[in-house]
């Protein structure tokens, strides 16, 4: 009210409802929310009126918050009194009682009713473990003595490395053949004499005629005559040209095209 400030700026200042800081002034704590925020309002009020914060937060404490129990538990425990005048309080409370002894012949019953059932215990697990060893022990045996011997599976290996080394031997060897046909190009028919590794004769000197292809043989290797250069070569499914030569002789073998001697030159009949 001395400083003229209107109850409005201060609440657009602090972010604290009019009706709370109504309640602040008239000290009617039950209009807020709770103890917590009474606090916390009075500080952010006395701070924006430039007021001692701390001292009002003390006052209020003192004259309006009840104190915690743990405000309540006295510091150190309470001192027994003793003896009033004249030595009163020594004569109530008498002298010190001696503790009640427990007779030595119940001790020693104790202690050998605690061995005998010790000594039954360890027997009856001997027996116990002797017995599950021995069971264990037949269990074993019989599982020893029932295992089947693993011939067939030797067998079976064996069989498996020889299939292996079966088909190693026919890639490679398959993989050194060649695939060889005679296609006749023309102009006019072509003399063909076809002689494989085995020196058998696949084309038995026959007269191909223009168009003609012949059948895709195979061999490790083929030596080839043609009467004249009318013709290409299918190796491999490949097309090669030959030389316009007469007559022409090639030995044929896996990526090889070569001319023969004149002594290797194919004869068919």
């Amino acid at each position: 009210m001395r400083a003229r400030i209107d109850i409005s700026e201060i609440e657009a200042e602090t972010k604290i409802r009019a009706k709370y800081l109504r309640a602040l002034e008239n000290e009617e704590w039950g209009l807020l929310p709770g103890p917590a925020y009474v606090r916390s309002f009075l500080r952010t009020y006395a701070e924006a009126l430039d007021l001692d914060a701390k001292l009002l937060l003390e006052e209020y404490k003192l004259r309006h918050e009840r104190p915690s129990d743990h405000d309540l538990m006295p510091i150190g425990a309470p001192r027994r009194r003793g003896g009033g005048r004249g030595g009163r309080g020594a004569g109530r409370m008498g002298p010190p009682r001696e503790p009640r002894r427990i007779p030595v012949g119940v001790v020693v019953g104790v202690i050998l009713v605690l061995l005998v059932g010790a000594l039954y215990l360890l027997g009856k697990g001997a027996g116990g473990d002797g017995g599950d060893s021995a069971a264990t022990s037949g269990t074993q045996t019989s599982r020893t003595t029932t295992t089947p011997v693993p011939s067939t599976t030797t067998a079976s290996s064996s069989k498996k490395k020889k299939k292996a080394t079966k088909k190693k031997k026919s890639s490679s060897s398959s993989s050194k053949v060649v695939r060889l046909a005679v296609v006749a190009t023309g102009p006019g028919p072509v003399f063909a004499c076809l002689v494989d590794a085995g020196g058998k004769a696949r084309i038995p000197g026959a007269t191909l005629q223009e168009g003609v292809t012949t059948d895709a043989y195979k061999s490790k290797s083929f030596r080839l005559r043609l009467g004249n250069g009318n013709a290409r070569l299918r190796v491999d499914g490949k097309l090669r040209d030959v030389p316009d030569a007469s007559p022409v002789a090639f030995r044929i073998s896996k990526g090889s095209l070569k001319r023969v001697a004149p002594d290797q030159v194919p004869s068919c009949g």
